[in-house]
This record gives structure tokens, sequence and C-alpha cells, in this order.
């Protein structure tokens, strides 16, 4: 799907600073990208856009179920597009560095755990802080 289409499927109208904001997610290999990097990459590229405007258009990509907001550091947000499929996320205190990772068994005991105590799982994130072990 084009990103025109992909913007017009949500409801939102075509402009040049979504579609470009919308193909650095899709160029990102699904990277998890500040509203600062957005700002930068798009300076970078030539574009004229104010850092509002690149907040305004994740919250409306976000609105739209387009991108997904983490919180991993207290004071600073990171979007990544809306995954296909859940994974959880390690964060490396040292680097910054997000990891995906996606564990059947830690999926299966998160409901046992729920449904043990007569509750469903509609939701739920998990990120695990982490550093290199030291040798």
């Amino acid at each position: 799907m084009t990103e025109d289409a992909e913007l017009k499927k949500v409801g939102l109208k075509v402009t040049l600073p979504r579609l470009r904001i919308l193909e650095l997610f899709e160029e990102s290999n699904g990277a998890h990208l500040g509203a600062e990097d957005i700002y930068k990459s798009l300076l970078g590229a030539g574009e004229e856009v104010g850092l509002a405007t690149v907040y305004r258009v994740l919250t409306q990509f976000e609105q739209a179920g387009i991108c997904t907001r983490h919180n991993f550091e207290e004071g600073y947000a990171v979007y990544e597009l809306t995954p296909t499929h859940h994974h959880d996320h390690m964060v490396c205190v040292e680097t910054g560095d997000i990891i995906e990772f996606s564990c059947e068994d830690i999926e299966k005991f998160q409901v046992s755990v729920a449904e043990s105590r007569g509750y469903e799982i509609v939701d739920h994130t998990m990120v695990l802080y982490v550093r290199p072990k030291k040798k």
C-alpha cells in the first residue's frame, strides 16, 4: 500500500509532512524514532518542517493507529510503526539501544498468571532494562 493510500485509509489528509514522516518510518527498518530524530532527518533532507509539526503528525499517527509511542526513558518518547505482530522490548541502560524480542513461553506464562487469578489479558507491554554482562 502506498503512503498516500495508507493515510487516506485512516482518514488523514495527504500532506507533505505526513508523507515524509511516514516514509521515514517505512525506510527505518523497524527502528524506534524520536520526534527530534525525525525532525533532524527531515531538515537534513532539505524539508522545511517545524518540530511542532513533527509532534503534531506523530500524535495524529498514534491516534490513527499508524504508529505506537513508547516512553522507555523518562521524558523522552520514541515511536515505531504499529507492529503487525506482538513483541516486547529490551532497553540498554548504557547505550539506549532498543532491542525487540518475542518469546512464546513468556506470553503463555502471562496468560496463565492472569487466568489463575480470574482475568484475561486485554493488552500488555513488557520492557526489560538491560546492560551488557561484565566479563
